[in-house]
């Protein structure tokens, strides 16, 4: 029998959409700016606000807030010359009747440092997915850390949660010191990747090399 081809067409669209949402999973997050200005009771933050963004999936509503403070003199830090400190924050919230509760809270710093500092979340690494399709986000946060005055590598690192599960990478990024010679760039993932869905950790890792390079002045 033959078969029509508005027909052929819908049945083809279908198809993509069903392999779109079974290999794509993150697609099916849609994150929204979070409004500051009508924040939740019970949001409280440090630092200066580089992403907030809303979503729902089966854990309910949820809120996370990237922040860094810059470089500064903190007098949380002892001092013992005219060191200084940055620091960065992560934090993840669920909305329960307009009310803020704090699920996780990331934390790293740099302290003391006489010379150059980078302590910032890498940028557009943030992301949200559903790799496994069980209805529970994976929240992706990627930041990188020294307190340097050459060309050296920065420590680097990617932390994932999946609910309460925390899954880490953690490394150094990649300086081109010539045309053809690079230094740095290993990572060692933990147990948590090591025995977690195989999605996760092909994810994370292309992830890591997508982001490897260090770009100076960024």
């Amino acid at each position: 029998m033959k078969r029509n081809k508005p027909t052929y067409n819908l049945l083809f669209l279908l198809l993509i959409m069903f392999l779109s949402m079974t290999t794509f999973g993150q697609e099916q997050i849609t994150l929204k700016k979070l409004d500051l200005t009508k924040l939740p009771k019970g949001i409280k933050y440090e630092g200066k606000i580089k992403t907030a963004v809303r979503w729902v999936d089966s854990l309910g509503d949820n809120i996370v807030i990237l922040t860094e403070t810059g470089i500064y003199k903190s007098k949380k830090f002892n001092h013992e010359n005219d060191g200084r400190d940055a620091e960065l924050f992560a934090y993840h919230f669920i909305i329960k009747d307009d009310n803020a509760f704090q699920i996780w809270r990331i934390y790293d710093f740099i302290s003391d440092c006489p010379v150059d500092i980078e302590t910032k979340f890498i940028k557009n690494s943030f992301q949200v997915t559903d790799l496994n399709l069980d209805g529970v986000s994976e929240i992706w946060i990627m930041y990188k850390t020294v307190c340097h005055g050459d060309v050296s590598p920065c420590d680097m690192k990617i932390i994932m949660y999946q609910g309460q599960q925390k899954y880490a990478i953690r490394g150094q990024n990649k300086v081109q010191l010539s045309e053809n010679e690079f230094y740095g760039g290993e990572y060692k993932f933990d147990k948590a990747f090591a025995n977690g869905p195989k999605e996760f950790l092909e994810f994370a890792k292309k992830l890591w090399n997508k982001n490897i390079l260090q770009i100076w002045g960024e």
